[in-house]
């Protein structure tokens, strides 16, 4: 066995990783970028080694100082995780150079499955059913046009070398074709420095099923069943579930045995996922089932997996990679329950999904479930990575109860500042669509708007918070006239609101209190005339909706401007966001420069309305 391990990879999946590798007698030495320095995965490890500046082409994608600081530290083995190096056929086959022990694929099966156009020649070579479409070389815009006439309309555009939804286009006649083949070429020379493409027929009610696949050096390859990632948003994976629902005994052996002959193809070793695209507009069918791509390493919804199979698979790693064989035989293998994940992110979903940057002052997660973060009360999201900072995962006996238990976690979750998508998770679970598992990959698109969190806590939530408020409640009990209520202002966030509670309930007399309900987080404040904690534009005060960039300042300070007046112009997520005078009045105050950079929630100007 690994006597000592490198994790080449931050937060959430190097904790985990950590949290197995301390079970096993492992030695572990993490790795960190200048934002990582207190990170949790940081002082989990045995042993930390900084690598570079906060961004990841500057740290965590430089293959020569990993390996540097394995070395610096005794490593026998690196583990990638998942994202950043861990499907780089050349970092893959640098550690093994340098005489270490790669926690992954062979770097020939990486390559092997890397392009999708390849990938699919070979699973179709291999008996493994693909998606109709054209692979060809000819990538004359001519030839992928006749293509595209051939396999008929709707059909979709690829990037050979895309992924995370980049170099996608679906194209619905051929009058939109060479418009969408020009736009999908350009993001994938940009993104991938590859614009090859390959044409799919587009699956009408796809959904995305992929199953998990273990080899190793003595010739045995298993599955691990199925999952199903259907539910999606812009081709990103939002709640995973395990088993698929709707699966029958004879459709999971022929999709699972399709798989293991996929891994069997590239003589695979590790831990991998085929992933599949399924017409499900008559239920699952074999024969409507075609593989879409191979990831060539651990999953980052691998626990629903672990969970109905009862295996911890980061250990099926780290024990194939020292040389042993499956912890298991393919006959040992079962499944039991219902699980689901879901991916909770710091973003705004009132807000385009937009990253939310700051500290965590308060981080807690409703009981009964797995949670999986590489974050604390305290930490804080940094503008430079993916801003997941948790998976929460719930197991149940039947997917009922794993979805009513995961919801019900996300529902009492406590996050603040931050924004979070836990109360859009709420709404997806709670949608009936899903309750009655009726989902494809496009539910969450013609849905968005029924899936929006509401913008206030109810009135009864409001009247809780109002009353612990409260000051000099008398106590609460039995009493033979009606209870005397109280209307009283309050800040909701900052902005003012009127409530009506019953002070008997109260009495605390705190400043402030979080409403948490539904997976949203509200501040409750006592009412302020001077304005300054509203920190909204009623009050005069103009916030940064988002992490970013001031590209110009058109006004200053003392100078009068009036309402609907541009003030500056933010660039964030390379777009300009133009911020307005909420009202008439006089710049009293101004904290923008041109070409300074501003967190989400800065106070950027304050406009006076001055004398009337």
């Amino acid at each position: 066995m690994i006597r000592s391990l490198l994790i080449a990879n931050r937060g959430e999946i190097a904790c985990r990783i950590v949290r197995t590798a301390r079970r096993l007698g492992i030695r572990t030495v993490a790795v960190y970028s200048d934002a990582d320095a207190g990170a949790l995965h940081v002082r989990q490890a045995d042993a930390a080694v900084h690598i570079g500046p906060s961004p990841v082409r500057e740290s965590y994608l430089l293959g020569d100082r990993i390996i540097a600081a394995a070395r610096e530290t005794g490593a026998e083995a690196i583990h990638p995780g998942y994202g950043f190096l861990s499907e780089n056929a050349d970092f893959a086959q640098a550690v093994i150079d340098a005489g270490l022990i790669w926690v992954g694929p062979d770097p020939a099966s990486i390559t092997a499955m890397g392009l999708k156009d390849a990938a699919k020649s070979l699973m179709s070579e291999a008996g493994v059913p693909v998606t109709p479409g054209y692979l060809g070389q000819d990538q004359s815009g001519t030839r992928l046009a006749a293509e595209a006439d051939a396999i008929g309309y709707p059909v979709l555009i690829k990037a050979v070398a895309g992924g995370g939804g980049k170099g996608m286009r679906k194209v619905d006649g051929p009058g939109d074709f060479a418009e969408a083949l020009l736009s999908c070429r350009r993001e994938a020379a940009s993104s991938f420095g590859n614009d090859q493409v390959l044409l799919e027929k587009w699956v009408t009610n796809p959904r995305h099923i992929e199953v998990q696949v273990f080899g190793d050096r003595h010739g045995n390859v298993v599955h691990l069943f199925e999952r199903d990632c259907s539910l999606q948003r812009r081709h990103q994976k939002v709640i995973e579930e395990a088993p698929a629902p709707g699966m029958d005994d004879a459709t999971r052996e022929a999709i699972c045995d399709a798989a293991v002959r996929a891994a069997r193809a590239v003589d695979y070793v590790g831990a991998g996922t085929i992933e599949f695209i399924a017409d499900g507009s008559e239920g699952l069918r074999a024969d409507r089932i075609w593989f879409m791509e191979m990831n060539t390493r651990l999953q980052v919804e691998h626990p629903v997996t672990e969970a109905i199979t009862g295996q911890d698979l980061v250990e099926w790693q780290l024990r194939v990679a020292s040389g042993e064989p499956l912890p298991r035989t393919q006959r040992e293998l079962s499944i039991d329950g219902w699980a689901m994940e879901a991916r909770l992110y710091a973003e705004d979903p009132a807000n385009g999904f937009l990253p939310s940057i700051g500290s965590l002052e308060a981080f807690d997660l409703g009981g009964g479930c797995r949670i999986d973060t590489g974050v604390e009360q305290g930490a804080e999201i940094s503008p430079f990575y993916d801003p997941m900072i948790a998976k929460v995962i719930a197991y149940g006996p039947d997917r009922d109860a794993a979805r009513e238990r995961l919801a019900a976690c996300l529902s009492d979750s406590v996050i603040w500042p931050l924004r979070t998508n836990a109360g859009f998770l709420v709404k997806a679970l709670e949608h009936p669509a899903f309750v009655a598992a009726d989902v494809d990959t496009g539910l969450i698109g013609r849905e968005g708007d029924r899936l929006m969190p509401p913008e206030r806590p109810s009135e009864a939530a409001l009247e809780d918070a109002a009353a612990a408020l409260s000051f000099g409640g008398g106590p609460g009990g039995f009493r033979l006239n009606a209870p005397a209520r109280r209307e009283a202002s309050f800040l909701l966030d900052g902005e003012a609101v009127s409530v009506s509670f019953d002070p008997g309930r109260g009495g605390k007399a705190d400043d402030a209190v979080l409403i948490a309900e539904g997976g949203q987080v509200w501040r409750l404040s006592q009412w302020r005339v001077d304005g300054m904690a509203a920190g909204r534009a009623s009050d005069g005060l103009v916030l940064s909706p988002m992490p970013g960039r001031i590209i110009s300042v058109a006004v200053a300070q003392g100078g009068r401007v009036a309402k609907g007046q541009r003030l500056l112009t933010l660039e964030a997520m390379k777009m300009e966001h133009g911020l307005a005078a909420p009202f008439d009045g006089v710049v009293a105050e101004l904290h923008a420069a041109e070409g300074g950079q501003v967190s989400e929630g800065a106070l950027l100007a304050r406009i006076d309305k001055g004398e009337e």
